[in-house]
């Protein structure tokens, strides 16, 4: 719940809740730098792009304004900030969740956090098996976690280092997505592997109906206090 100064007292503004829920989602975890727009849950605009140099400070806020001048909303038609909450891009996800930290406060409306992995394992739609998201962490790390054919997270989130011998004790397939899955392509050579090659980063596209379904139970987060989930320590290299 929002909250500001007023002398010394502390005073706590409810968040009002509309009829028709317009959510605004950022997905910046990753080299995509993705923006969408949803009403009742169903993406109605979306604009991203993935480049080599990370270009989310520059492109964020162009993508969000061209957004809403191109559906005839402004800024005081949102009624919550979602936002991809990791793992991934250190510096992504900083520029994110400071960018939803911003409007949320500026507008008072609620602020969603979503989970990275699973926005990429809704990239795909499956019948039998699990889905196995993985976020290039460098070298030959990434970081996973696993869910089933329903979105349910079966494994917890982990920083992992692939080799011949994981999933060994999974029999049934195993549906790969993400940019971190190229690295292994000559490692996991069972044929229980399923390499979905045309899946490389979590869009915001798939945040609309897991930010809505959290937007009804009024699943929010602290705005002053949340930071994303880098799952490793910071690194800074020359």
């Amino acid at each position: 719940m929002p909250y500001f100064f007023y002398g010394f007292i502390f005073l706590t503004l409810p968040f009002k809740k509309p009829n028709m829920a317009i959510i605004l989602n950022i997905e910046t975890a990753t080299k995509n730098c993705s923006v969408a727009l949803a009403k009742e849950g169903k993406a109605i605009a979306c604009k991203e792009i993935a480049e080599q140099n990370f270009s989310h400070a520059e492109k964020l806020h162009v993508f969000i304004e061209e957004l809403l001048a191109e559906n005839n909303l402004q800024f005081s038609d949102l009624n919550a900030i979602a936002v991809s909450q990791g793992p991934g891009s250190y510096t992504g996800l900083r520029i994110g969740v400071s960018s939803a930290k911003g409007f949320c406060y500026a507008l008072n409306i609620p602020m969603i956090a979503i989970d990275t992995l699973q926005l990429l394992a809704k990239q795909i739609q499956i019948e039998n098996g699990i889905i196995i998201p993985m976020i290039d962490a460098r070298r030959m790390e990434v970081f996973t976690a696993i869910y089933d054919k329903s979105y349910k997270q079966i494994r917890n989130t982990q920083a992992e280092i692939i080799d011949e011998t994981s999933y060994q004790e999974i029999s049934e397939k195993m549906h790969l997505v993400g940019d971190g899955t190229e690295k292994f392509k000559n490692t996991l050579t069972s044929d229980k592997f399923v390499f979905h090659s045309d899946v490389i980063f979590p869009s915001a596209k798939q945040m609309s109906e897991l930010s809505f379904d959290k937007y009804k139970k009024s699943d929010f987060v602290d705005v002053a206090y949340f930071e994303p989930y880098y799952l490793k320590d910071f690194v800074l290299t020359k």
